[in-house]
């Protein structure tokens, strides 16, 4: 399964604290060590969808509120698949930026 840069941080941040749901407002420090980051708007808007998109694969459980509409996620938890692929995850060797020739 591949993962983004963001959803890969979703997943660790969420295992450091795994006993509690994690506030959606922690993961807008991903957009800190960024140079050129999106505006705050864009920054939201992105957290949100990476969180769905986690749901839906089943990684997470998501507490918050759904209308006929949109579904309004305030905090997350890890499932079991998701505390799997968070150790995977962790337990993965970092790559060098090796330059290609």
């Amino acid at each position: 399964m591949k993962l983004s840069l963001l959803q890969k941080y979703i997943l660790t941040m969420v295992w450091d604290n795994r006993r509690f749901p994690v506030s959606r407002d922690k993961f807008s420090d991903f957009y800190n060590k960024i140079k050129f980051a999106p505006t705050k708007k864009i920054q939201i808007k992105t957290i949100s969808r990476s969180m769905e998109r986690l749901i839906n694969k089943g990684l997470l459980i998501g507490f918050g509120e759904k209308t006929q509409y949109k579904l309004y996620i305030n905090q997350v938890k890890l499932t079991a698949q998701g505390k799997k692929t968070a150790l995977a995850l962790l337990g993965k060797q970092a790559t060098l930026p090796f330059k290609k020739k």
